[in-house]
């Protein structure tokens, strides 16, 4: 429980510098939907060894699309990319009902036990706790240009930071760590933004 907290807390502090939105996380834009349609294609599927590389892929996924559709023609605005995010969740909301009217009867119930947030099945909190050490170690040396980022993007590439690396950096870390909680605990809603 404190590995899948803090990867989600570390998920949704790079969210909230990134899109400079208190209320961006990855819940609400979307990765959390993502990594578990992901996770649960591969339950679908009897591959439960593949959950966690499914729902890295989902997570990846649903961060590509976010940024593709949030693109269109004109730049990255984030109010585009929170509203992108929302639109994104409700889509994978919508493929996770579809997969969950599809299962069989006997997997349904532990699908949704699990898509609520459920650590009684949690076998690999070791594991969780190594991935958020990973990730903290990861994010750290982007602290001081995810600080300049927070006061926008101008204001960070004039003081030297490498804007759109940094910004892959963390969006891509941000996926990783949701992804990894996902496996753990399921899709457990808000707790990036706390």
């Amino acid at each position: 429980a404190f590995a899948v907290g803090g990867l989600l807390a570390v998920a949704g502090a790079m969210m909230q510098v990134l899109l400079r939105n208190p209320l961006a996380d990855p819940y609400v834009l979307g990765l959390s939907g993502g990594a578990a349609c992901g996770a649960l294609a591969a339950l679908l599927i009897g591959a439960a060894a593949l959950v966690t590389p499914a729902a890295l892929v989902g997570a990846g996924v649903s961060t590509l699309l976010v940024f593709g559709l949030a693109r269109g023609s004109g730049t990255w605005a984030p109010t585009r990319l929170l509203l992108t995010g929302i639109v994104v969740a409700a889509g994978w909301g919508a493929l996770i009902m579809l997969m969950l009217a599809v299962a069989p009867d006997a997997q349904v119930r532990g699908m949704l036990f699990w898509l609520i947030g459920d650590l009684s099945g949690a076998t690999h909190g070791v594991g969780a706790l190594g991935a958020l050490a990973v990730v903290l170690a990861l994010a750290l040396p982007f602290a001081r240009d995810a600080t300049l980022l927070a006061r926008g993007e101008a204001t960070a590439a004039t003081l030297g930071v490498p804007v759109r690396t940094v910004t892959f950096a963390l969006h891509a870390l941000a996926a990783a760590a949701t992804a990894v909680a996902v496996t753990v605990a399921g899709s457990v809603g808000f707790v990036g933004l706390v």
